[in-house]
C-alpha cells in the first residue's frame, strides 16, 4: 500500500484509555509518512488538553460535557448546560473541519468523539471509530451508523455494530510494553526495584490516580498481618491522590519487603518483575497485559459506563486467561486470592499463555491501513 502524506482529525479522550491509543494511532501515521498532518480535537478541561501537546501534536478544545448520574446541585448546573454545549460543539466542530480540510476523521471514544465524528460524517469526511473495550459506549453504538470502519479489540462486537464495518485490529499500545519480558528483562527489573530475586512478586496498580479499592485491599492484608505473605514482595503503585496517606500508613505499618509509589515510570520494568498483576481493567491495561503474556487478577471499577470493565475481564476469564474479583469483595479476597495464585505455576502458566494467545499487537498499523483504505 502507497503511504501518501494525508490529513487526518483525531478526537476524543478524558482518560489514559482513550488517550494514548489516539497517540499510538498519530505516531504511526506520521511514521507511515512523515509529511502527514495531524489535528487533535479534545475537551476542553481533560486532560487529552496537557497530553497530546506534550506528545508533539497540535489539539484543539470543545466545550463538550457528558452527563452526570449523581444528584448534586453542581452536577444539576452542569447537566442542565450539556444540550447548548453539544449544540455549540456541533457547531465548533464543522468550523474546524471546514478550516482544516481532512481526509479522514477518526474517534477513540469519548466525551470529544461526538460532537466531531457526527460533524465529519454529516459533512461526508471518510471517519473511523475506535472502540477500545468489549462493551460498545453509547456514544460509539450511536455513531457505529454513521462512519464507513469500526475497529475492534474483543470478539462478539456485532451485537454494537454492523458486522460488515468490523475491522479486529486490537487496541493500540505502547511499544516498551508490547512483547512478553526477556530473562534479562527480568533482571534488569529487580535490579531496577530493588526486589529479591529469590522471591515471588506481585504488581499492584490502580492507574495514574491510583485505586481506592486496591489501596484499601493492601492496607487491610497489611493491618491483619500480610498472612500468606511468606516468600512475596510486592509493588504497589498507590497513586498520586493517595500517596501522602499510604506514606502515613507506612510509617506507622512498616513491612519489608512493600515498596510502594504514587506513579510508575517504567512500566514495562514493572510488568517484568511481576509473576502476578492486580488492576483495574481498562481496555488498554487489558490489551497491554495480554502482550505481555501476564497472569492478572481483575478488580472491575464499578464506576463506568456501561460496566465496560467488567465486560472487558470477563472476555479474558471466560477464556481461562485471567481471575477476577468483585470490587466489593477485593479487601476481603483481593490478597488472599493474589497470594494464592503466586505459589500457584501450573495456574500462572495457564493464565500466561491463554493470556498471550488474545495478544493483538499490531493494532496501530492496522487501523492505519483502513484508515488509508478509506482515503
Amino acid at each position: 500500500m502507497e503511504y501518501k502524506p494525508i490529513r487526518a482529525i483525531i478526537s476524543g479522550g478524558g482518560t489514559g484509555g482513550h488517550i494514548f491509543p489516539a497517540i499510538s494511532i498519530a505516531n504511526k501515521l506520521k511514521e507511515l509518512n512523515p509529511d502527514t498532518e495531524i489535528l487533535f480535537v479534545g475537551a476542553t478541561g481533560k486532560m487529552e488538553m496537557e497530553k497530546v501537546p506534550a506528545a508533539s501534536y497540535e489539539i484543539v478544545g470543545l466545550p463538550i460535557v457528558g452527563m452526570q448520574r449523581q444528584l448534586n446541585l453542581k452536577n444539576i448546573v452542569n447537566d442542565l448546560q450539556v444540550p447548548y454545549r453539544i449544540v455549540k460543539s456541533v457547531s465548533m466542530a464543522r468550523k474546524l473541519i471546514r478550516k482544516f480540510k481532512p481526509d479522514v476523521a477518526i474517534g477513540v471514544g469519548g466525551y470529544a468523539s461526538a460532537p466531531l465524528l457526527w460533524a465529519a460524517t454529516g459533512m461526508k469526511v471518510p471517519a473511523l471509530i475506535q472502540e477500545q473495550n468489549s462493551f460498545a459506549g453509547m456514544t460509539n453504538k450511536i455513531l457505529g451508523k454513521r462512519v464507513q470502519c469500526i475497529c475492534v479489540a474483543y470478539e462478539g462486537m456485532e451485537r454494537f455494530f454492523p458486522a460488515d464495518r468490523i475491522v479486529m485490529s486490537g487496541n493500540p499500545i505502547r511499544k516498551e510494553v508490547s512483547t512478553p519480558p526477556t530473562a534479562e528483562m527480568r533482571d534488569e527489573a529487580i535490579r531496577f526495584y530493588g526486589l529479591d530475586p529469590e522471591k515471588k512478586h506481585i504488581f499492584i496498580v490502580g492507574g495514574s490516580l491510583g485505586s481506592g479499592t486496591l489501596n484499601r485491599s493492601v492496607k487491610k492484608w497489611i493491618e491483619d498481618g500480610c498472612p500468606g505473605g511468606e516468600g512475596a514482595e510486592v509493588i504497589w503503585q498507590c497513586g498520586k491522590y493517595y500517596k501522602k496517606g499510604v506514606d502515613e500508613f507506612m510509617a506507622a505499618h512498616p513491612v519489608e519487603g512493600i515498596r510502594h509509589y504514587d506513579f510508575i515510570a517504567r512500566m514495562d520494568l514493572a510488568y517484568a518483575a511481576a509473576d502476578v498483576v492486580v488492576t483495574r481493567s481498562g481496555a488498554s491495561t487489558v490489551s497491554e497485559l495480554c502482550a505481555m503474556h501476564k497472569a492478572a487478577i481483575f478488580v472491575p471499577s464499578p464506576n463506568v459506563a456501561e460496566d465496560h470493565q467488567t465486560h472487558n475481564a470477563m472476555a479474558l476469564v471466560r477464556k481461562n486467561a485471567a481471575l477476577i474479583v468483585k470490587d466489593a469483595d477485593a479487601p476481603d479476597k483481593l490478597m488472599g486470592t493474589a497470594l494464592e495464585l503466586i505459589h500457584d505455576q501450573g495456574l500462572i502458566a495457564t493464565l500466561e499463555e491463554n493470556a498471550g494467545k488474545m495478544a493483538l499487537t499490531d493494532a496501530a498499523q492496522v487501523i492505519c491501513d483502513q484508515v488509508y483504505k478509506l482515503i
